[in-house]
């Protein structure tokens, strides 16, 4: 199954090796039809603390670190940061994806 990846701002960087990213989303009101902003924010990990107050990072889902901590920064400012040991990137499945592939007879 594919990690979510989100795109928020960084709200707070105090935390040592986590910052706190406020991830927005809109949604249509179900009787006006009107777009509404919702936000949520998540604790993310950042081994470097290279993040600071305010900028665009992209998180990914991963395994607990945390009791509130399950996910990762993976780029900031448009750029990709340096994963931590034990953080490898997702692999493609390649048997799952031959397997998803009709096989073509002759």
């Amino acid at each position: 199954m594919p990690r979510r990846v989100l795109t928020g701002r960084v709200v707070s960087d105090k935390t040592d090796k986590t910052v706190t990213v406020l991830v927005e989303r809109r949604v249509m009101h179900p009787l006006y039809k009107k777009f509404i902003r919702r936000s949520k924010k998540y604790a993310a990990h950042d081994e470097a603390n290279l993040c600071k107050q305010g900028d665009t990072v992209s998180i990914e889902e991963c395994r607990p670190i945390s009791k509130t901590k399950s996910w990762l920064v993976v780029a900031r400012n448009g750029e990709s940061v340096v994963r931590p040991a034990g953080f490898s990137a997702p692999t493609p499945n390649v048997a799952a994806a031959e397997a998803a592939q009709p096989a073509t007879g002759g």
